[in-house]
């Protein structure tokens, strides 16, 4: 299943996924909040375990066939394939392999000036750095294609990712 109206926001931890999700979200965009934060904030899994891929992705399995009818543009705060690594059990890649977002996926590039660690992103800048770029390798591994939003305020970049999604005929 290809929804081409759904569009991704992925990339390493702490490159401002959630503040650009909240802007669009603010400018009336429907979006989907992140799994991964969610499941650590509730004490359900711990950051990078294996166990929190497993729930992450199962959560964002089901979220995106329970939205297979939603016709309008939507903003995914990571998904599927953020949950996928090498070691990922078979039904995991099969998944990501299954339910397709647009091949355009939106990655905020790594940006030492707005990085912070807290207590659910505990990684260093360096840590951001590999996960960014392991991230984009796969996504172009499973025939995404990344696009690196500019820096700069969040409010520049959501004009970024809405003129992007318009000029494909998705939104205004």
């Amino acid at each position: 299943m290809i929804k081409p109206n759904f569009f991704l926001i992925s990339g390493g931890p702490g490159v401002g996924k959630t503040t650009l999700l909240e802007e669009l979200r603010r400018r009336g965009e429907r979006v989907v909040e992140e799994t991964h934060r969610r499941l650590i904030r509730e004490g359900r899994a711990e950051s990078g375990s294996s166990r929190l891929g497993s729930l992450a992705a199962r959560e964002d399995i089901a979220r995106f066939e329970a939205m297979k009818g939603v016709q309008e543009r939507v903003f995914f705060d990571r998904g599927i394939v953020d949950s996928l690594t090498p070691q990922a059990p078979p039904w995991m890649w099969a998944a990501a392999k299954r339910l397709r977002y647009n091949e355009l996926v939106f990655t905020p590039p790594p940006w030492p000036e707005i990085y912070t660690q807290d207590a659910e992103r505990r990684q260093t800048f360096e840590d951001c750095l590999a996960t960014h770029e392991a991230i984009r390798r796969q996504l172009l591994d499973l025939g995404y294609q990344p696009i690196t939003v500019p820096r700069g305020a969040v409010e520049a970049r959501a004009a970024f990712i809405l003129e992007v999604t318009a000029s494909l005929g998705f939104g205004a």
